[in-house]
């Protein structure tokens, strides 16, 4: 069972990304994929999550509008569009999944499967 995100770089404030991660060894069927990051000297924080089946999805206060998840269900994979980044949205960014029988997803649980993370920088 494995995670693999994409998508990471460098990128000009203002500038958008979009992440992807793929599941290896499973689908997301059933599952809650969720979306974190982690900054330096920072504690990790939650961005958004989906349930993968029912398409229903949950955002950090702090971060809708300016960051959107969504799911390709035929490339099995969940996707994180960001837009207009600014330099504090710097940070190693994984993606996360747990399974549920749920029709939601939270943030605030355990995820047992991580990602290895993919580094966005936003620099002028």
């Amino acid at each position: 069972v494995q995670l693999v995100e994409s998508g990471g770089g460098s990128v000009q404030p203002g500038g958008s990304l979009t992440l992807s991660c793929a599941a290896s060894g499973f689908t997301f069927n059933y599952y809650a994929v969720a979306w974190f990051r982690q900054a330096p000297g920072k504690e990790r924080e939650g961005i958004a999550c989906i349930n993968f089946n029912q398409g229903r999805m949950l955002y950090a206060d702090s971060m809708e509008g300016r960051f959107t998840v969504s799911r390709d269900y035929f490339k099995d994979t969940v996707n994180l569009h960001m837009s207009n980044l600014k330099p504090e949205d710097t940070a190693v960014y994984y993606c996360a999944a747990e399974g549920t029988d749920d029709i939601g997803c939270l943030l605030n649980i355990v995820y047992d499967y991580w990602g290895q993370g993919t580094q966005v920088t936003v620099s002028s």
